[in-house]
């Protein structure tokens, strides 16, 4: 050691929380910091240094000309963190980068190795879970930095960059300003509208069948069984319909009369069994969590969103309760088989484990982020009973699951018996049929294996019939059977369920779209952007959705192909391996492939004069109805009346019986007339889907926007007709002003009175009286004494008006400058001057709201020591301990929310440090650019891979 050693070495992880779990686990002589995710990424053109943006890099921070060699700078909020790590690396003899083991955790490595210049050993320092033993044998057992790991990532992030920067300013163009197209994104996109398209294009069909219930014996041996056969052919099921409605195959399709006559009938047969048969049941456990399936899984059981069942993962990851969660690997180690079989052996008997571990295949291709499973921590399990003290809320449900599901996965099968009973009966001849045959099915579980531990949910299956657990009485062939009822039973066929999280995660995996990393990010990236959102459960596609993915299908078509999208991972994952170069697979990409004649996005996004928008932008619905989306949101359009066939124009008798234009006699619109016929439009609200914009819902809401509103009398004061109407942002009401006045330009101009109704008003039913009230408003509420500082500084009594009003952020009193909130819109109406002083009395805590309690509660912060509640702010909830406050996340469930992620935020909060200006954050990036042009790769110290500044 020389002499100035001071035997320090700093280990650099991700995040606060797994840096205090990591730093108890290792001696004094460990320093271990956060960089709090990624420090340096490609700037956006705005944020580049002006002698910067002429340069090769000005375009999408990549020079796609030389080896697409990208621009790195270190994000403006990051430079106090960087300095930090530096200040800590003087003091250090040794370098551990810790972050995790996959591409992006290699990329964050690799970037703090660039940016911190470290001029002592540097190691990777590598780990699945966070124990004692994990991370002391990590430190233990180093390894060198990954070039190939960085280089998948590196490839991935300048991918997404061209890829944006290029097709997102054609959607601009062609569809709307602000929109953004992403490799995985789009596609995910496409397959939401997609299933939605099939829904749209759905007929359903009516079908019944009949069900009975009988009995060998008495009346507790009863069963149900359902009609199967009439006269010898198969009754139709709901899986005997095609989408369009129409009946597949040879099958017997039952209506009403029918069924019915049938289940009269054999209330009155003689029914017997006519055979039985009996067959083992398995029943094998599922594979130990992939983060795919635990997404799915958590959202089936938990009701936790993607995003939210990763974010609590990653906690329960980061204190050490499991194993790394983004993975899609279903391989477990041996000490942790060997764990969960002992564990299993320990609650449930020798009998439940099977002789030899079971080994899980990985179904999906190209299984890679991680080599192991997601499971309970350390060699040795602890059961949710043992955690249940430390964790609490959704850490401990998903940790539960997770323990669960590893046990299961290393016990024994279910067994048992499934027993299939047919009834015969011979009808009466006024009955519709002569031979009908019924069919009942029991299972009899007979070991539950692994199901005494963890049964895996299921996703809601379209037209699919009840699989149950039930036990049938006895019974042998000739058995005569009591009929208790028969009761004839009507079904329509369901339209393809849509998609929710469980279920796209599960189709994106399937079909090789992402990576374990990307499934919550990109689904949370399309609700953000406007093309999908959550109907309960269910993911609806926006009407913009439609226009993009069309533009996208039609005009980069292979960009959206699922094979393609399913390729490039592959091709990635190639790069990863070391069996591709990176700048190669890029110019390929970008400038296409002479080889196979391939084109690539630079041509694709080059001929932009054959997309015709408003084509594009067109959603025809059927019956002469098409939905536009417009540059304020989507509409229908009337392109042909009712009656008129929007493709020949050829007139119905009856319309034109009804319309005196329909003959063109010189009505408006006809070809009589010099007036040209505007066709009729409506705005498309929020909460209808896709799916139920059918042409009968566009006629009403043509119906309902053609009509001027009801006329609910005269305001006395100005014999002004008052309207009721219903307009895009709810109903309202407004003052009809006469074509003169309503004429007036410029500071003459008059603006009609206009007031929304209250949240408990019905529109239908409101009146003249209640109407003019909320013209009325703002209302005076009256005056009242008010103390002021005069110029000579002396207090003086004046009068001031309080007015009552309704605002953006609900009802309130106004006072001058000073407003409170009112409790309800009522209080407009209703409030007295005195009530309002009394308001008015009260302390003022912070804007015009009112003093609020704390919303939530967690005790003291185990940095600050103070207690952290969270509150109710101007712009939403945030949790403080009276220094630091942190608003709260779009995913964060505050009546969930545990006392853990509130003192995680607070210190994430702190180790960000204050915001600082951008003008600031400009003026060093410039001054650094001065002396480098691009960030490039240098080779590493001798102690990691080495890399080369320009790769081939």
């Amino acid at each position: 050691m020389s002499p100035t050693s001071t035997g320090r070495k700093l280990v650099i992880v991700e995040s606060p929380a797994k840096a205090k779990t990591i730093a108890g686990y290792l001696g004094p002589d460990w320093d271990v910091e956060a960089s709090v995710g990624h420090i340096r990424d490609i700037p956006t053109p705005s944020e580049m240094p002006a002698d910067m943006k002429k340069g090769p890099f000005g375009r999408f921070g990549v020079d796609v000309d030389n080896d697409f060699e990208p621009y790195y700078v270190v994000d403006s909020d990051k430079k106090k963190k960087v300095a930090e790590l530096k200040r800590l690396l003087k003091g250090a003899d040794e370098l551990y980068l810790a972050t995790d083991e996959d591409r992006e955790g290699e990329a964050i490595a690799w970037h703090l190795l660039e940016t911190l210049q470290p001029k002592v050993p540097v190691k990777r320092m590598v780990f699945h879970e966070i124990t004692k033993e994990a991370i002391q044998r990590a430190a233990a057992n180093t390894r060198d930095l990954d070039t190939a790991l960085v280089d998948a990532q590196e490839t991935r992030r300048i991918l997404d960059r061209l890829y944006g920067y290029e097709i997102s300013p054609v959607l601009w163009r062609k569809v709307k300003a602000g929109l953004s197209a992403g490799r995985v994104q789009s596609v995910t996109t496409r397959m939401v509208v997609e299933r939605e398209r099939e829904r749209m294009a759905f007929r359903s069909a009516n079908y019944w069948d009949v069900e009975g219930e009988f009995t060998p014996d008495a009346a507790s041996s009863a069963f149900t069984a359902r009609l199967s056969q009439v006269d010898g052919k198969r009754v139709a099921t709901g899986r005997d319909f095609g989408d369009d409605g129409q009946l597949k195959g040879e099958v017997a399709h039952l209506d009403e009369a029918a069924a019915t006559g049938i289940a009269h009938a054999v209330m009155a047969a003689d029914v017997t069994v006519v055979n039985v048969a009996e067959k083992p049941y398995t029943r094998r456990p599922s594979a130990p969590f992939t983060t795919s399936t635990l997404q799915q899984e958590a959202s089936r059981k938990l009701r936790l969103s993607s995003k939210n069942a990763m974010r609590v993962a990653q906690r329960l990851y980061e204190n050490g309760y499991i194993t790394y969660m983004r993975t899609d690997s279903t391989a477990l180690s041996q000490s942790a088989l060997t764990a969960a079989r002992q564990q299993a052996r320990d609650l449930y008997g020798g009998d439940y484990v099977p002789d030899a571990p079971r080994n899980y295949a990985k179904k999906v291709k190209n299984a890679q982020e991680a080599h192991e499973a997601i499971r309970p921590a350390g060699d040795r399990f602890r059961t949710p009973a043992q955690v249940a003290g430390e964790i609490r809320g959704d850490e401990f449900a998903l940790y539960e699951l997770i323990w669960k599901r590893t046990i299961a996965s290393q016990m024994a099968d279910a067994k048992g018996s499934t027993a299939t009973v047919k009834l015969g009966a011979t009808l009466d001849r006024e009955a519709p049929a002569e031979q009908v045959e019924f069919t009942a099915s029991g299972t009899v579980i007979t070991f539950r294996g692994f199901m005494a531990a963890y049964e895996e949910g299921r996703d809601e299956q379209r037209n699919a019939n009840a699989d149950e657990e039930r036990r049938l009485p006895r019974m042998g062939v000739g058995t005569e059977l009591k009929v208790i009822r028969a009761e004839a039973d009507g079904h329509d066929t369901s339209p393809p369920a849509r998609y929710t999280e469980a279920t796209l995660v599960k189709a994106m995996e399937e079909k090789g779209i992402g990576r374990p990393s990307t499934y919550a990010s990109t689904i949370g990236t399309i609700q953000d952007r406007g093309y999908v959102s959550n109907r309960g459960n269910a993911l609806v596609p926006s009407w913009l959705a439609f226009a993009v993915t069309r533009l996208m299908e039609e005009h980069f078509t292979r960009l959206v192909d699922y094979d393609f999208t399913a390729s490039m991972e592959e091709d990635l994952d190639q790069i990863a391996n070391g069996d591709a170069q990176r700048a190669t697979w890029l110019k390929r990409f970008y400038f296409g492939d002479e080889a196979t004649s391939s084109e690539g996005l630079r041509d694709l996004v080059a001929d932009l004069g054959d997309i015709d928008a408003r084509a594009i932008s067109t959603i025809d619905i059927g019956d002469g109805i098409v939905v536009r989306v417009g540059r304020y949101g989507p509409y229908v359009e009337e392109v042909a009346p009712a009656g008129v066939d929007p493709v020949t124009g050829e007139v119905s008798e009856a319309y034109a019986a009804a319309s005196p234009s329909a003959d063109g006699s010189g009505a408006e619109g006809g070809e009589g007339s010099d007036k040209p016929a505007t066709p009729r439009r409506a705005t498309i609200n929020d909460d209808i889907a896709p799916d139920e914009m059918t042409p009968a819902k566009a006629r009403e809401l043509l119906d309902t926007a053609a009509d001027d509103g009801r006329v609910l009398g005269q305001d006395p004061g100005n014999g002004r007709d008052i309207v009721a109407k219903a307009g895009r942002y709810g109903p309202y009401v407004t003052e009809v002003l006469d074509e003169e006045t309503a004429a007036l330009k410029g500071k003459a101009k008059v603006k009609p009175r206009t007031a929304s109704l209250f949240a408990d008003m019905d529109l239908a039913t409101l009146d003249l009286d209640t109407a003019l009230k909320l013209l009325s408003l703002p209302r005076i509420v009256g005056m009242t004494t008010d103390k002021v500082t005069g110029e000579d500084g002396k207090e003086l009594s004046v009068q001031v008006e309080i007015t009552a009003q309704n605002g953006r952020y609900g009802p309130y009193l106004k006072k001058g400058t000073d407003s409170r909130s009112l409790q309800t819109e009522q209080q407009l109406f209703d409030i007295t001057l005195e009530q309002a002083e009394a308001i008015y009395a009260e302390p003022k805590q912070r804007g015009r709201a009112a003093a609020k309690p704390p919303l939530k509660e967690f005790g003291p912060d185990p940095v600050s020591g103070k207690p952290v509640v969270v509150k109710d702010g101007r712009f939403g909830e945030y949790v403080t301990d009276g220094e630091t406050n942190t608003t709260l996340r779009r995913d964060d469930d505050l009546e969930t929310m545990t006392a853990a992620r509130a003192f995680e935020m607070l210190a994430e909060k702190r180790a960000k440090g204050p915001t600082t200006r951008k003008r600031a954050a400009k003026k060093t990036v410039k001054k650094a650019a001065t002396k480098k042009t691009a960030a490039k790769k240098t080779a590493a110290k001798k102690t990691t891979a080495k890399k080369a500044a320009k790769k081939a």
